[in-house]
């Protein structure tokens, strides 16, 4: 018999803990893709626009059996009152307390003439949730309840600025903070422009640093940490109205979309740049943050 060597051997060991890891997949990101292309085939969907009403049925659509709430309102906005609708989806678990998982789903208002759908920017993001929202259907909740936010209102009506932007999620938070939720919150997690086939995600200085930990241990499970927190940024999202009244949050958010971000906010943000394993693998670590979060 032919002896291998050490490094022979270490090397089959290691192959074999990564496919290891690659068999721990949990998330079906195909799945979450095909949602996104169902999702982004409705076209622009920007407030007050026929695509955002379709945007709205297909939601109502995907959660028609499930403990599903219409959050409507009316914005203030740089361009008058526009009627604006969040989603909430709760998913009840034995402990008490919440885990919130967000996104906003409407596309940009002063991109409203170049066909501009929002694939990776609020499409795909739309479809992770769906999905995730498949998987808590087919698992008992022994820990934290979770609850699925979709956001209308996160872009700029004219212009970003403080009073220009995340209508949705200053509004809910708002209202939160009024009936007594937000203290039942015991990490709020964002997910923004993560279909991306070139996946980096950013590490956020405006979230909260213990729980991103736990999103990195999420992503160092099944060996995606070279995906996380290569790059550094202060971002605005719809976390920050959550920051300021306290809430421990996560923005998990990929800001390098295209070379030098060339195809962020334009209509070049399409189908054809995501893919399904940038899907599974935010899935699964947004399912292993979930696990990692009811264990504290």
């Amino acid at each position: 018999m032919k002896m291998r060597s050490m490094t022979a051997v270490l090397g089959l060991v290691l192959a074999a803990g990564a496919m290891t890891a690659q068999a721990q997949d949990i998330f079906n990101g195909a799945k979450a893709l095909d949602y996104t292309r169902q999702f982004v085939a409705i076209g622009p969907r920007w407030n007050g626009s026929p695509g955002h009403a379709k945007a709205e049925a297909f939601l109502k659509k995907q959660f028609a059996h499930d403990q599903l709430e219409e959050d409507t309102f009316t914005a203030n906005t740089a361009v008058g009152p526009q009627l604006m609708h969040n989603f909430i989806v709760r998913f009840p678990g034995k402990k008490k307390g919440v885990i919130v998982l967000a996104t906003h789903y409407e596309t940009n208002y002063p991109l409203r003439n170049i066909n501009f759908v929002g694939a990776n920017d609020g499409g795909a993001t739309t479809g992770l949730l769906i999905e995730l929202a498949n998987y808590l259907r087919g698992h008992e909740q022994d820990g934290y309840s979770v609850w699925l936010v979709f956001f209308d209102g996160e872009e700029a009506v004219k212009s970003w600025s403080d009073s220009d932007s995340l209508y949705g999620s200053k509004h809910l938070a708002d209202k939160w903070k009024a009936d007594g939720t937000l203290p039942q919150i015991k990490a709020f997690l964002l997910a923004d422009m993560i279909g991306d086939k070139d996946l980096d995600i950013c590490r956020d200085h405006n979230s909260t640093q213990w729980v991103l930990d736990v999103v990195e241990k999420a992503a160092e499970h099944f060996g995606y940490q070279s995906y996380f927190f290569q790059q550094e940024s202060m971002i605005e999202d719809d976390h920050l109205p959550f920051v300021r009244k306290g809430v421990p949050v996560a923005d998990v958010i990929d800001l390098d979309y295209g070379y030098n971000n060339s195809y962020h906010h334009t209509a070049e943000d399409t189908m054809d740049k995501l893919s399904a394993k940038s899907l599974t693998i935010s899935g699964d670590v947004f399912l292993e943050t979930i696990h990692l979060l009811d264990q504290r």
